[in-house]
């Protein structure tokens, strides 16, 4: 089953169970997903768009939940924090650091990097290998710190 089709799904089960707020994460999903499927080439999009949507989703979600926060309105950032929760459901699995020094000592090895200088290199090739199953943050502080 595609992450479509189990949105959808999950829509029609929060429709009959009438969760207004869960229903309302789960709709953002869909036009997002809906929108990169009719904005480019055929109307199919691949795993990684998906999971690219999804995780900017969430960042977006706790973005706004920790602004809301820092204004003091606990009302609308409890909102923000319960879609989170609702989109986190549908983000791919993480790596987890021991699985990225890995990856990262792999891809070292494949491009022949010995110094930071060739960080952008190490971080292109792994960038692409690991869109959306790591964040690029951690990828990065792994690689300095392999080639330091």
């Amino acid at each position: 089953m595609s992450l479509t089709e189990k949105i959808n799904q999950d829509i029609k089960d929060a429709m009959k169970a009438r969760e207004k707020e869960k229903l309302a994460a789960l709709r953002d999903i869909k036009s997002k997903l809906l929108l990169e499927a009719t904005s480019g080439s055929g109307g199919e999009i691949d795993e990684a768009t998906e999971n690219k949507i999804i995780m900017k989703l969430h960042k977006q979600r706790m973005d706004t939940y920790t602004l809301y926060v820092e204004q003091g309105r606990q009302d609308l950032a409890d909102e923000e924090l319960f879609q989170a929760k609702i989109i986190e459901y549908y983000m791919p699995k993480m790596m987890s650091e021991d699985e990225i020094i890995e990856a990262a000592k792999v891809a070292i090895h494949k491009i022949g990097a010995n110094s930071p200088k060739d960080m952008g290199k190490v971080m292109g090739l792994l960038s692409q290998q690991l869109a959306g199953k790591a964040d690029g943050k951690l990828i990065a502080q792994v690689v300095k710190a392999l080639l330091n």
